[in-house]
């Protein structure tokens, strides 16, 4: 597994994201079903970067950007502990497959664990069923429901 600053065989090194990143992070979240531009992606990197709490790594193979996870950690009321919640994981189509989404997750699997968290929870919209066979096999298990109610254009 690389962490933070080491290659993995892939040539894959996970690592925070930078200011730099925003046309690449824009491909990645057109990806993800997300469109927006680079500057879009810039401002939304910008604002993940004001929240301590709030984390965006990206996979980085020799400058290009093939996958990205943004986590957030909080404090969950009803169990009393923190919780990571994991609110993007998007890997390029081309680069799918390479284990690239795997290694995101055990990397902020790692980084949640360090910060005491006891849990790492996501979502992930019904029809992507590929998404929720990949979470299966990577040990995550249905939970609940989701409930949504939109507040404006978002």
């Amino acid at each position: 597994m690389a962490s933070l600053g080491q290659p993995s065989p892939l040539s894959l090194m996970v690592r925070p994201a930078q200011d730099g990143d925003a046309i690449e992070l824009a491909v990645l979240l057109t990806t993800l079903g997300y469109p927006c531009t680079a500057e879009e992606a810039g401002e939304r990197l910008h604002a993940l970067r004001l929240d301590p709490d709030q984390q965006l790594l990206v996979a980085d193979s020799h400058g290009e950007l093939l996958g990205m996870l943004a986590y957030d950690l909080m404090y969950y009321l009803p169990l009393g502990v923190t919780t990571c919640r994991i609110t993007a994981l998007s890997v390029r189509e081309h680069a799918q497959g390479q284990g690239i989404g795997r290694q995101l997750l055990r990397e902020v699997e790692g980084r949640a664990r360090q910060s005491g968290a006891a849990r790492i929870e996501l979502t992930s919209a019904v029809h992507r069923e590929e998404a929720h066979a990949f979470y299966r096999a990577c040990g995550y298990a249905e939970q609940g429901l989701r409930f949504l109610k939109r507040l404006g254009d978002a």
